[in-house]
């Protein structure tokens, strides 16, 4: 089984159906409780770190949509979008 953020995630790779949902509060030094895709709610940008531990800013969300990439966490330095969900 996958060891993730000490969560124990039941497959090697990200649920096709998602049980959970949780708001986001963009954070320079915490981790989501779970590796999650985020679902923008307000137009804007977004830095994230990858569980692979990558650092990216994905730059023009539109509201409505969903990041699809697995995120453990999203910044508050460079983040202008709104109303973030994580889904997990």
């Amino acid at each position: 089984m996958a060891q993730i953020l000490g969560k124990t995630n039941p497959s090697p790779t990200f649920p096709m159906y998602p049980a959970g949902a949780k708001a986001v509060t963009p954070s320079d030094t915490a981790n989501l409780a779970y590796t999650s895709v985020i679902y923008v709610g307000g137009a804007g940008n977004i830095q994230v770190t990858t569980p692979t531990g990558d650092q990216v800013v994905f730059q023009g969300l539109t509201a409505g949509s969903i990041l699809p990439i697995q995120v453990v966490r999203v910044w508050a330095t460079s983040t202008t979008a709104t109303n973030l969900v994580a889904i997990y």
